[in-house]
């Protein structure tokens, strides 16, 4: 496909240019955007309102819309990007050979990356900041949902980089929306595309594991646990629970399964139950929990266990302990995000070691699955592979490294 291997070309180009371009001008260009995104944010909007007028479902429109404040909220994220110490040719490490040999081990970028997403305009600025800050070029194919909002957001990013004689083509955004583009993308841009990101549902993150050629740094879903152990506090039990459910739903770190011991139903259960109903959100229980309630709640099956909901919904069930716990999302967890709530350290100490997720947490709400909120400013995806990069993927897990060697005519015999 002609397209997009014009792009690929230019792309590839644009990274080789970037690596003679000093930092301080890759600091002002970001600079440049965020003051970009203040004086054109009417605009923005507007554009914005045009996707959102084509949206259907509530969580799409709430994963989709722009206003003031999330605008601020980007701008924010851009300058913090901004602020961030330069992330190439750090010697991350050296060491002197008894062959006379001195290595160092020092960060590069990757090269040139691509990034399908979905629905969140807000993924368009903060890769692009997160990419060109690593050393990095970026090809973004954005939903069509969020076509007119992406289209705006990228072409102003651009536009900051000619204003620091940075070459665009660092940022390209792939404006035909036809599916086979996402297929070409995979399986033909292999000579292009050094790694793959994609942001978005359950669908496209199998179809970019089955057919990309690349590298991938993603997550299949986000059905994220929270075990609520004998020994939690039950008003922080409460309080984290219904954060971690309903502060939103729609994002890939919300509660999905809540896991409760059996020995507290009584005391902690239905307290944190009746206070997600009051919320809003539809419970599904086991047996155990529905007899508190005269088996008036929906009854879980199978499937709701591996099951990633993305709304107000929520599947509960109870366990005998800890190590109960953990073997359920050893079983039915996606490696993305797994909570628990105790007061006793060694059982938490048991779990944050059992459990395989990329980021476990202890007395603390899913919804904290952010790089915003880890301090790298964005990221760029959550990354639930085994192998490096896991968590969210900032400035500083976009970059690759090698090993410089230095001798002094030296021979190995």
């Amino acid at each position: 496909m002609k397209y997009l291997e014009n792009i690929g070309i230019k792309a590839k180009k644009a990274f080789e240019n970037l690596k003679r371009v000093e930092h301080r001008r890759i600091q002002k260009a970001l600079r440049d955007y965020s003051h970009l995104l203040r004086s054109n944010e009417s605009e923005i909007i507007k554009e914005n309102l045009k996707d959102i007028k084509k949206a259907k479902r509530g969580n799409l429109i709430d994963r989709l819309a722009l206003d003031e404040d999330k605008m601020h909220a980007i701008r924010n994220s851009i300058i913090g990007i901004k602020n961030f110490k330069n992330p190439i040719g750090q010697v991350l490490s050296k060491w002197k050979r008894s062959n006379k040999l001195w290595i160092e081990k020092i960060s590069v970028p990757i090269g040139v990356i691509g990034v399908i997403y979905e629905s969140r305009p807000n993924v368009t600025a903060d890769v692009a900041a997160l990419c060109l800050k690593s050393g990095n070029c970026v090809i973004l194919r954005g939903g069509s949902e969020a076509c007119h909002t992406n289209k705006i957001l990228s072409g102003l990013f651009r536009e900051a980089l000619r204003k620091n004689k940075i070459d665009e083509n660092c940022v390209q955004f792939i404006e035909d929306q036809d599916h086979n583009i996402v297929d070409y993308m995979l399986s033909e841009m292999e000579g292009y595309v050094d790694v793959i990101v994609p942001r978005g549902g359950k669908s496209l993150v199998e179809k970019v594991k089955k057919l990309s050629k690349v590298n991938v740094i993603g997550h299949l879903e986000g059905l994220c646990h929270i075990y609520v152990d004998k020994d939690a506090n039950v008003e922080m039990a409460k309080k984290v629970v219904v954060n971690a459910k309903m502060r939103r739903t729609s994002i890939c770190g919300a509660l999905e399964t809540l896991l409760i011991n059996e020995r507290i139903i009584s005391s902690h259960g239905t307290k944190i139950i009746n206070a997600l109903i009051d919320e809003g959100c539809e419970v599904r229980v086991d047996n155990k929990i529905n007899k508190y309630f005269d088996y008036k709640l929906k009854k879980t099956t199978e499937q709701d266990w591996k099951t990633e909901y993305l709304d107000k919904i929520i599947s509960i069930k109870t366990v005998k302990n800890v190590e109960e716990a953990v073997d359920h999302i050893l079983k039915y967890g996606t490696m993305h995000t797994d909570s628990i709530i105790t007061n006793n350290l060694g059982t938490a100490k048991y779990f944050l070691e059992g459990v395989n997720s990329s980021i476990a947490m202890h007395n603390a709400s899913t919804q904290f699955a952010d790089g915003g909120e880890f301090g790298f400013g964005a990221e760029i995806g959550i990354s639930t592979n085994k192998m490096p990069p896991r968590g969210p993927v900032g400035v500083n897990q976009l970059t690759s490294y090698k090993y410089v060697v230095k001798g002094n005519g030296a021979i190995r015999s």
